[in-house]
Formats: C-alpha cells, sequence, structure tokens
C-alpha cells in the first residue's frame, strides 16, 4: 500500500524530463534539483513518499534507466498515469517503483490531493476527494518483482535452491 501526496503532471513527459542528460554527471544533491524540471516546483518541494499522477505517454523519449532509478531516489512512492512509454514501464519494475496504467485518472485528482495505491489489487484512491478507480491487474510476476525490491533482488531469490535461507 502507498500514500502520499499528488503531484500532477500532463501529457507526454519524457524521459529528458525526468533524467536530463545534461546533469547526468553532476553529482545528486545538484542533480535532483533537475528531475521533472518542467514543473516549476518539483524538484524544490518534493518529499519522500510523495507520488505521481500523469497523463498519457509517461516516460516516453529516449530510453534512460535513470528516469526511474532517480524517481526511486527521490523517494517517489508510485507513477499512476494514463499510459506509460513501454520501456519506461520495465525500468520502474526493475527497480520497484510501483507503476499503474489507469484511463482517466487525471480526472481523479488535483495537485496535493491525498493518494493511495493498493498496487496488488490495481485499486487507487483519492483520499481527499474520496473517489477511486481501478486499473487492469498486473501480472503476479511483476507485482512479485516490486515485492522483492527490483528485477535483482527478484532474481537473487528465485535462485535459491529449494529449501535453502533467501
Amino acid at each position: 500500500m502507498v500514500k502520499g501526496k499528488v503531484w500532477k503532471m500532463g501529457d507526454h513527459i519524457y524521459s529528458d524530463h525526468v533524467a536530463p542528460g545534461f546533469a547526468r554527471k553532476l553529482p545528486w544533491e545538484e542533480r535532483k534539483n533537475y528531475i521533472l524540471h518542467i514543473h516549476p516546483h518539483f524538484a524544490k518541494a518534493c518529499q519522500p513518499g510523495d507520488v505521481i499522477v500523469a497523463g498519457k505517454n509517461f516516460g516516453c523519449g529516449p530510453s534512460r534507466e535513470e528516469a526511474a532509478s532517480y524517481l526511486v531516489k527521490l523517494g517517489i512512492g508510485c507513477v499512476v498515469a494514463e499510459s506509460f512509454a513501454r520501456i519506461f514501464f520495465r525500468n520502474a519494475i526493475a527497480f520497484a517503483l510501483p507503476v499503474m496504467e489507469c484511463k482517466r485518472v487525471s480526472d481523479l485528482f488535483e495537485e496535493g490531493d491525498q493518494l493511495e495505491l493498493d498496487f496488488e489489487k490495481a485499486l487507487v484512491k483519492n483520499l481527499t476527494r474520496n473517489r477511486e478507480m481501478k486499473g487492469p491487474l498486473l501480472p503476479a510476476d511483476v507485482t512479485n518483482i516490486v515485492r522483492a525490491g527490483g528485477i535483482i533482488e527478484f532474481l537473487k531469490q528465485e535462485s535459491q535452491p529449494f529449501g535453502s535461507p533467501a
């Protein structure tokens, strides 16, 4: 279960908006100031546990696995969007960032609302406005990867011989 304050984003948020190439070589304390720099207050005011609600095609553009990893490092609790670029979606799962597609989810939230996501049931609630909607359930392997802490931890657990401690 994830709960957090909503940061609302629009359609077609590029991976370069999340993880701009020009900031890659900067130390983290400087680099984090450029994450989602298209939103005027995000980098300065985002807190661990906050969540992102976005429109269509979140994470489109160049394949930057840093986009998902930066959001995890920043402490973003989840991203719920109307749709995702497939590469961002896969990278988010690999880094244990809960992501969920939900048609018209942008209509359900205003910036600053409180969101609750039950990732395994694909249920998103607006606790501020007492509204909810359901998205499509993800395959068990996907939820297991996120629950394990990402693809590397999942594979470590899966490679344990039967009966060995994890």
